[in-house]
């Protein structure tokens, strides 16, 4: 399975400071304990692998410091960076993972 992150995440993946990822329902099918590839949004090139540890249905009134905190960015700016690329939507999953060597 693949899944694809804005360039600009790639740096905090790669150095274990982003541990989720928060996403709308259409990206919530992913099995604990799978592996699965990272590209770039951008340009599709692979970065990395990640092994799922959970996901968790959310919604966006519910984000919290703790998230932000995960994603390496404060509460506002998670916020922000949500509600831009998925304007109107109010129901997530916030899927955690660590990287596989």
């Amino acid at each position: 399975m693949y899944n694809h992150f804005f360039e600009r995440f790639e740096a905090d993946i790669l150095s274990g400071k982003k541990t989720i990822t928060i996403r709308d329902a259409s990206e919530k099918d992913y099995a604990v304990n799978s592996i699965v590839q990272v590209s770039t949004y951008e340009n599709n090139r692979w970065f990395c692998a990640l092994k799922i540890k959970n996901v968790i249905a959310i919604d966006f009134n519910q984000l919290s410091d703790f998230h932000a905190k995960q994603e390496n960015m404060t509460l506002l700016e998670l916020k922000g960076v949500i509600h831009k690329i998925y304007p109107n939507v109010q129901s997530f999953h916030v899927t955690s993972y660590e990287m596989v060597d």
